[in-house]
């Protein structure tokens, strides 16, 4: 199984989701790449970070970026599931990555900014899906204002997704400090003390929808 995480626009939390959905997997027991495939490079650090801290769940870690699809096809082999962190950007890593993906995750914040980018990701979904048909693409809500007055924007933001054809997930993740301060040091939301429940859940509930 391999899962891309990607879009068109930075910002969304795309290398945050990839990281935990990762740690998610691998603390199950199950043999998983993270392969950072952004220029930024965000996981990459996130994933140096890591190797000094003996305490965390064990990941393998690559990086690369280019054309993906011998990468993958490759790694595919060693490993049960990869998960790639595609970046914020029309790229050719993300392109070629969903030739070969099994699922694309698409984080939306709910700001016109970022719907705005669905007529871009549509195309690239539908090009994508010449080549490679079985690709299961969902869209998820990221990073929402924990404010009552915001859930009809996050309606209308899962609304508009459906309207190019893309199913978003019940899941969503609001705003909270505890993804931030993870990454800092290389964590997942499942490592971080104190721990925040909430940030658990959303993590969880995504990756069970994804994987169901």
């Amino acid at each position: 199984m391999i899962l891309v995480v990607g879009g068109e626009k930075g910002g969304s939390g795309k290398s945050t989701l990839a990281q935990n959905l990762a740690v998610f997997l691998a603390k199950d027991g199950h043999d998983v790449l993270l392969l950072d495939a952004d220029p930024q490079a965000t996981t990459r650090d996130w994933a140096a970070e890591r190797q000094g801290n003996e305490g965390l769940v064990a990941l393998a870690f690559e990086h690369a970026t280019g054309d993906l699809r011998k990468t993958l096809e490759d790694r595919a082999k060693r490993y049960q599931t990869i998960v790639v962190d595609a970046g914020g950007a029309d790229s050719q890593a993300l392109r070629s990555s969903m030739t070969i993906a099994t699922h694309l995750l698409l984080p939306l914040r709910p700001k016109r900014r970022d719907l705005k980018t669905l007529p871009n990701l549509d195309q690239m979904i539908t090009q994508a899906k010449t080549i490679n048909p079985g690709l299961e693409v969902r869209a998820v809500i990221s990073q929402c204002p924990p404010l009552p007055s915001q859930v009809t924007r996050i309606l209308d933001a899962k609304e508009a997704c459906r309207s190019f054809g893309i199913e978003p997930l019940e899941a969503i993740t609001m705003q909270r400090n505890a993804f931030d301060d993870a990454d800092e040091n290389g964590e997942s939301v499942y490592e971080i003390r104190p721990v925040d429940a909430k940030a658990i859940e959303e993590i969880d509930a995504i990756a069970n929808e994804i994987w169901s």
